[in-house]
């Protein structure tokens, strides 16, 4: 089954605890490409990563599919993790990994989904990833979970230079933490022309500090922008990787042949709203 790569066209960072954790409101959006997981009855519980970042997943009794699968109770099983999204990347790559892994248990073995105070001990992308892939706004430590109608089909391509980038070094670089959110309201968008003209008006709050510790992003991100048929060119998450919106598939495949460099992950895709 896909575990697909999650993007934030916006991360607008609304506030901080006491306890340290960052308040975020978030335009969310599910890619057509992504990781795929599978499941095989076997003695005991275990995990297997292969595929092209296979190497680069985190073993041992902490990542987050094998601590997905034993929340929900999963036994006798081996899963395998094909692996080729980046890691540490801004894609959500564990978390997507994760929820798909509970939706597979929940739907082969019958077992209960855990609620949201379970996922977000997992992470707090665990329950905007249980919505994939429908577009979703992600409020508060990222427990506030609302399904959105009328975000258009995007064509997109997707960017990362190959360096990852840990997300608790981003936070500690941002200086403003109390930031305005998106409106209240949403307004509707006919086409993806005016979403990006939108979008335009947001923001990815994390972007500058990204930047300020990997020039390399903003490189991409100029690199995509240049690209013939690009409306919007943004880092998602908390980096490395980038996206940019493009007029046409046509365009966006284009694109990702320009973009290709030796050791850049690079993928032209769709937005997807209906299940993997």
């Amino acid at each position: 089954m896909l575990a697909p790569a999650k993007l934030n066209l916006t991360l607008h960072v609304t506030g901080q605890r006491a306890d340290g954790y960052h308040l975020l409101d978030s335009l969310v959006v599910f890619a057509d490409i992504g990781d795929r997981l599978s499941l095989v009855p076997a003695p005991g519980l275990s995990l297997h990563a292969c595929g092209p970042h296979g190497a680069d997943v985190p073993p041992g009794e902490d990542n987050l599919v094998l601590r997905a699968a034993r929340l929900i109770g999963a036994r006798d099983l081996a899963i395998t993790l094909d692996k080729r999204l980046p890691v540490a990347s801004g894609m959500g790559g564990g978390s997507t990994d994760a929820a798909t892994t509970l939706r597979m248990l929940a739907q082969g073995q019958g077992l209960a989904l855990p609620d949201t105070g379970a996922l977000m001990q997992l992470g707090a992308d665990l329950p905007v990833c249980m919505a994939a892939p429908q577009p979703c706004r992600m409020r508060g430590l990222g427990e506030q979970v609302t399904v959105l109608q009328g975000v258009p089909g995007l064509a997109l391509v997707i960017v990362n230079p190959g360096v990852p980038l840990s997300t608790p070094a981003v936070f500690r670089s941002l200086r403003q933490r109390d930031n305005p959110g998106m409106p209240e309201e949403l307004p509707g968008w006919p086409d993806a022309a005016r979403f990006c003209d939108w979008l335009a008006g947001m923001r990815n709050d994390l972007e500058a500090p990204a930047c300020a510790l990997l020039p390399e992003i903003r490189g991409v991100i100029g690199a995509i922008a240049r690209q013939p048929g690009c409306m919007l060119a943004r880092m998602t998450g908390s980096g490395a990787t980038c996206f940019g919106i493009f007029s046409t598939m046509t365009q966006a495949e284009a694109a990702r042949s320009a973009l290709a460099r030796p050791g850049w992950f690079t993928a032209a895709a769709r937005s997807s709203h209906r299940a993997p």
